[in-house]
């Protein structure tokens, strides 16, 4: 009896498993990403892409890939249903566009692109060609992120005063491409001001931006190492932000404040992996803490799994992605 057919009649269900390739073999690539898609039991690695074909064999060999190439089309022509684009930001545009035409789900890093223009150009050609863009904005997949959502939903807290929001570390200009401003667009605003962006957005609602300021405040370098917004939510309430690669002693923490109630959520930004603590405080009933530790990357690639393989829309669609990048755009023009 053929195993396929030995399956059925034991009532097993064969899993169809997503082919992917990755684009780009940095660090984060090879420490954070890689390891977290291990686990998915549904996808399957199959082409590793870099411009250094060195490197992108490395990649192959430690996560037992079956191609490697140096080549972007070679790389899209192979066996692959989805790709990972981990590049510098200025390689995106270009690998979106190739992977939607060639029919490829796309899971991009943030932000999108180097221009505004570039990434409504990425969403439609997406949409032209009928495949899903999603953007690695891996905060909101924190299981304290989305209870705290559930919470400011359900008005635990009542109406929201304000909700601050802080990714501080100590980054200090280097031969990386996220100094080098044609390859990245910006610093501390394009590197870590996504998330935040992100964050406010998913925790508070649609936003207008009533001021703020993109700056060199200690380092001397072509890309800004601060930046900072304060924001009106259209639901009410306000909201501001804060990054930079200046800060060698962070108090990196989410500071929600509501009618009823406050919400702090620390040990979060900044850290992976790491056991996060949610402190809150109710009206009458004083503090009440909770500590989870969570794979934040993991829980993201497998709700973009579920949604590359049957072709719904992931929790972050292409428009968070647009409408986090139009957000910076209005900051670096102030």
């Amino acid at each position: 009896m053929g195993k396929k057919l030995n399956n059925i009649l034991l009532g097993k269900q064969l899993t169809k498993k997503l082919k992917w390739g990755v684009a780009g073999c940095g660090n984060f690539l090879e420490n954070t990403f890689l390891p977290a898609f291990q686990h998915l039991k549904k996808s399957k690695l199959v082409s590793v892409y870099s411009s250094n074909l060195q490197r992108a064999d490395f990649i192959k060999k430690k996560f037992n890939a079956e191609n490697s190439f140096n080549n972007y089309q070679q790389f899209l022509s192979s066996d692959i249903e989805a790709v990972y684009i981990a590049s510098k930001n200025s390689d995106h545009y270009q690998q979106v566009i190739d992977a939607a035409n060639a029919g490829k789900h796309i899971l991009c890093e943030k932000p999108l692109s180097i221009t505004l223009e570039q990434a409504k150009e990425m969403v439609e050609v997406c949409k032209k060609n009928n495949v899903t863009l999603t953007t690695n904005f891996v905060m909101r997949h924190h299981p304290i992120i989305k209870k705290t959502k559930e919470f400011i939903d359900g008005n635990l807290i009542g109406k929201i005063v304000s909700i601050s929001v802080k990714f501080n570390y100590d980054n200090q200009p280097n031969d990386n491409f996220r100094f080098r401003l044609n390859e990245s667009g910006g610093g501390a605003l394009r590197d870590l001001g996504p998330h935040m962006i992100d964050l406010l957005r998913f925790l508070g609602g649609e936003f207008s931006i009533l001021g703020g300021a993109v700056d060199n405040v200690i380092y001397d370098s072509k890309v800004d190492d601060f930046a900072t917004a304060l924001v009106k939510f259209d639901n009410g309430g306000y909201g501001d932000f804060n990054v930079s690669f200046n800060v060698s002693e962070p108090v990196n923490r989410i500071e929600i404040l509501g009618h009823k109630g406050t919400i702090i959520i620390d040990n979060m930004i900044g850290k992976r992996n790491a056991a996060s603590k949610m402190t809150i405080n109710l009206k009458n009933e004083g503090k009440k803490a909770f500590r989870r530790r969570a794979n934040r990357q993991l829980f993201l690639l497998h709700d973009v799994q579920r949604a590359f393989l049957k072709n719904e829309l992931p929790l972050i669609t292409a428009d968070d992605g647009l409408i986090n990048m139009e957000i910076i755009s209005k900051l670096e023009a102030k």
